[in-house]
């Protein structure tokens, strides 16, 4: 390290450092902020623009409008990324948080489906791709921006700060969400309460755009126009530079896919598993997350500046380890302290359905249009809509589907038979019956009966997880390019994998989960992942940390 070196990797963040970082990190709180909006208020979304079609469909609707938003993002990169590697970072995120934000709230505007028919989904979905096309310019620009202000050995806790805006996104989310629908009681807040915190955000904007207004361009872009050296066709460099293009691939499928999805499964995927799966209700679950979340948002910063010192990999590869190894028992846990009743009902009576293999289809159906009517699919159905785990055994000779619950056996039914409503009547009592002999609770969990100091605890471990990852792979991704094409070629790859891999996480591990009738199954998606990934990395990724951006 060069005397200057050490000079600038010991200097204090001044007042002018902290407005750049906050200025930046502002629109990351919008980001995560509308991510968690869509998916805390999934249900009123899908009553709300959804309701012409049947309930379940309607909710996989919401999840697929959720990832409309990410489908548009790696596209968003291209577009403000060579933008931003044209005129500079600060007008290019200037430009993106002004079409995110009103994105979002118009959102808070649109009709219902009660109101204009199917044209609400319609602009429900246009809205969702507008934010996601601007998102695509707008998380890229915030940390390169931040990233060219900080003295090299500090670019990765410099950036952190940015990335826990991350997790401020869902406080602020939540901090909105509670208290409201408490305030205006249930049926108001379905009915027309679920528009304010869409509304509100455009004060966020406003903050955001009058901070962001002030700011100067990055010192490195700055000399890069001054020394003529800007790229006059960032996606021709990007893409048409054997040694770009490598990078690119390394990082969209080496390195960040396990980011992302360890990421979205410990801030989203364990409230759905807390609240759908074993029914702890719905304040409980968030309040438990909300308290992990703030135990571990130092962290970030913690392991950015880590990875300062020791490097990128080894921080980001023991994040991937852990989360391969941990996520799954971390997940049981969950089930064991917060609700004992079931983890006990499934060891003691496990349910099984023994059917024909012919009659068993997977059924995942996003259009809603089809129709699953053999015994087999009826029975999985019900065992489904009740969150219960459960095992198929097939066979040749099974004519009609059978439900075993521990010792006790429903015989099920024909979905399309002439008196298929009376066995529906007949299979569901029975089922009940079964359920209620074996202690299996059907309720929300018992308040007693969760731990919720050591759920705090689990949650926690899996943010950590993301912690460990986020700020170590993307600032190693960023030291990858050139400044000319830095902002086009960090990110596409970014959020290439954020829509990919971490995006469609929810829809997932829902069609997962539904073909296996297992509940942790749809956890064997971010685990495999997080697996690959740290393969991959250990073979193609290289080492960054020491990276001068100005020579990179």
């Amino acid at each position: 390290m060069t005397a200057l070196e050490a000079v600038t990797t010991k200097r204090r963040i001044s007042a002018r450092d902290k407005q750049v970082i906050v200025a930046a990190s502002l629109g990351t709180v919008f980001e995560f902020y509308d991510f968690f909006l869509i998916g805390l208020l999934a249900s009123e979304i899908a009553k709300a623009f959804f309701s012409g079609v049947n309930p379940t469909a309607g909710f996989i609707f919401t999840l697929l409008g959720f990832a409309a938003g990410f489908m548009l993002r790696p596209f968003g990169a291209l577009v403000f990324g060579r933008l931003g590697d044209l005129v500079g970072r600060k007008y290019t995120f200037l430009i993106t948080i002004l079409l995110m934000g009103l994105s979002t709230f118009i959102i808070g505007l649109l009709p219902a489906y009660a109101t204009i028919g199917m044209g609400a989904p319609i602009l429900f979905i246009s809205m969702r791709m507008l934010q996601g096309l601007a998102l695509g310019g707008e998380f890229g620009g915030a940390m390169i921006y931040v990233a060219e202000h900080a003295p090299m050995g500090k670019r990765a806790t410099w950036t952190a700060y940015v990335i826990l805006t991350a997790a401020l996104g869902f406080l602020l989310a939540v901090a909105v969400i509670i208290p409201l629908r408490l305030s205006i009681g249930a049926d108001a807040f379905t009915n027309w309460g679920w528009r304010v915190p869409f509304l509100i955000s455009i004060a966020l904007l406003g903050i955001s755009l009058w901070i962001r207004l002030k700011l100067d361009e990055s010192p490195e872009f700055k000399r890069m126009k001054t020394e003529g050296k800007a790229s006059k066709a960032p996606l021709a460099e990007a893409f048409g530079n054997w040694k770009n293009v490598r990078y690119i691939i390394i990082g969209a499928l080496c390195i960040l896919p396990a980011q992302a999805v360890i990421w979205y499964t410990g801030q989203f995927y364990s409230l759905f598993f807390l609240t759908k799966v074993l029914r702890i209700e719905a304040l409980t679950a968030n309040t438990m997350l909300i308290v992990a979340t703030v135990l571990t948002v130092p962290l970030y910063v913690v392991f950015g500046s880590l990875s300062d010192r020791i490097g990128r990999k080894p921080v980001y590869i023991a994040g991937y380890l852990a989360a391969a190894l941990l996520t799954i028992p971390v997940f049981q846990g969950l089930t064991h302290y917060g609700n004992p009743a079931l983890e006990r009902a499934q060891q003691n009576h496990p349910i099984s359905i023994s059917a024909n293999s012919n009659d068993c289809s997977l059924q995942f159906n996003p259009l809603g249009t089809s129709r699953f009517t053999s015994s087999c699919d009826v029975v999985s159905d019900s065992l489904a809509k009740l969150g219960l785990n459960y095992s198929t055994m097939r066979s040749s000779d099974a004519a009609i589907a059978q439900v075993r619950v521990g010792d006790r056996v429903i015989v099920g039914y024909v979905g399309d038979a002439p008196d298929a409503a009376a066995h529906k009547a007949r299979f569901d009592r029975e089922l009940m019956a079964a359920l209620t002999e074996k202690l299996y609770p059907l309720g929300n969990a018992a308040a007693a009966d969760i731990n919720a100091p050591v759920i705090v605890l689990l949650l926690s471990l899996l943010l950590t997880f993301g912690a460990m990852t986020f700020a170590p792979t993307t600032t190693s991704l960023m030291e990858m390019f050139p400044s000319r094409i830095r902002y086009t070629a960090m990110s596409f790859p970014y959020h290439m994998s954020a829509a990919w891999f971490g995006g469609f996480l929810p829809a997932t591990a829902f069609a997962i989960v539904a073909a296996t009738g297992n509940i942790y199954s749809g956890l064997y998606y971010p685990v495999g992942i997080a697996a690959a990934c740290l393969v991959l990395s250990l073979i193609f990724a290289r080492e960054t940390y020491k990276v001068d951006l100005s020579q990179a």
